[in-house]
């Protein structure tokens, strides 16, 4: 299920009349992972959701992924996670034995996370779908946002991408065994190791990388920090088979609407080709946060998280977001 249009989304929430209240340390108009609200000057709440419909044929990988994703906007935001309310959309003739194994595999990920499912709403629905809310806690002056990256920052990417062309592929049966299991661990991984890893090491700021693409998400943290993003696209890490896969079509309608997005604010070299274009767009499924860390941590970070891979650097504000060769 593709997510509303970024651009036709952000329009109507520029509409909604402000809130002002003293304790909203992040709200929807940060363009943030998560919403932060002061409980106290120790204590922060830490809110998201997301559902979403089937990313895989196993019932029980299905909801791991679910909560993997939802968990994810907390650890981006230097939080962390305590408990979750399911959504869940289900057809009323549908197979419940289904419906089971999918809750199973969301509880079980969830509760390997130290994180407890204590509710949640069901509703009659013709087309399946499945998510989590989930409520974090971290110090209000500890909050990790994407508007925080400074130039001279190196740029971190914790998971390798490619999420939305393979399961495209695998719906068309393009899908090779391998893509398969490697979308599958990617999906299914969870984010706090890289969290804690930031937090220790004083990242300026991250996001996570889902429905917008990498560049949709670098671009509206690149927008907050009032910075311009380097990227190299040749250190981006891939998953296997991506590009090959862009090339026979396997794409969503989250390429157009997250090049729409990003508009002008990037700028390609003619050397990076349109199917690697595609693949910095492609909408991912609890995909991986993208870190802005001090150049003196990086090497420490690395050898911390196997999967990360420095992709750029941040540098001050040039005529573009973004720069990628």
């Amino acid at each position: 299920m593709a997510k509303l249009a970024p651009g036709d989304l952000a329009q109507v929430l520029s509409r909604l009349p402000v809130q002002n209240n003293e304790n909203v340390i992040v709200g929807f108009d940060k363009a943030d992972d998560a919403g932060v609200f002061r409980l106290s000057n120790d204590v922060a709440l830490v809110q998201t959701l997301d559902f979403f419909t089937p990313v895989s044929d196993d019932p029980y990988v299905y909801g791991q992924v679910a909560a993997v994703n939802s968990l994810n906007d907390v650890y981006a935001m230097g939080g962390t996670p305590l408990s979750a309310l399911s959504m869940v959309c289900y057809p009323q003739n549908g197979d419940f034995e289904i419906l089971g194994r999918i809750l199973e595999g969301g509880q079980a990920a969830m509760n390997a996370e130290g994180v407890v499912v204590i509710g949640g709403h069901s509703v009659d629905d013709a087309e399946m779908k499945f998510g989590y809310a989930v409520t974090g806690i971290v110090h209000p002056e500890k909050v990790i946002t994407n508007a925080g990256a400074r130039a001279g920052d190196v740029l971190i990417l914790t998971k390798p991408i490619g999420t939305g062309a393979i399961n495209t592929a695998i719906k068309n049966s393009k899908a090779s065994g391998e893509a398969i299991e490697a979308v599958t661990k990617t999906m299914t991984k969870s984010a706090a190791a890289p969290s804690k890893a930031m937090i220790e090491l004083e990242a300026s700021a991250c996001t996570d990388i889902t429905g917008f693409g990498l560049l949709g998400h670098a671009y509206e943290m690149a927008k907050g920090s009032d910075v311009t993003f380097e990227i190299d696209s040749t250190a981006v890490p891939l998953l296997p088979g991506v590009l090959e896969l862009i090339e026979l079509g396997m794409l969503t309608r989250g390429d157009k609407n997250n090049r729409i997005y990003v508009a002008n604010a990037v700028r390609f070299a003619s050397s990076v080709s349109k199917t690697m274009q595609s693949a910095l767009f492609d909408p991912q499924t609890a995909g991986g946060l993208l870190i802005s860390l001090r150049k003196e941590a990086v090497d420490e970070y690395l050898s911390r998280i196997a999967s990360a891979a420095a992709i750029g650097t941040v540098r001050e504000k040039t005529d573009h977001l973004i720069e990628v060769s």
